[in-house]
């Protein structure tokens, strides 16, 4: 699934992104070390892979009290 880095704070190497529906969805440290990523700017579209009760959906529900979380954010490629 795709997104927009939206926050990141290097002391805790931890943030949120935006899916595209605007829907923001924090990340912690684990997620942004599983990317093998060393800094995040905002506004960069990013890769991120999702676990949780909605796992494997299109992300609309995303972050709305349904249980995901990001295990790994990383650059989004072509």
């Amino acid at each position: 699934m795709q997104a927009t880095a939206y926050t990141y704070d290097d002391a805790t190497r931890s943030g949120s992104v935006l899916l595209d529906d605007g829907t923001p969805l924090p990340f912690d440290a684990a997620a942004f070390d599983a990317g093998g990523l060393r800094l995040l700017r905002p506004g960069q579209r990013v890769r991120i892979e999702l676990a949780g009760e909605a796992d494997g959906t299109d992300g609309a529900e995303a972050g709305q009290g349904d249980g995901r979380r990001i295990v790994l954010i990383t650059l989004q490629t072509l």
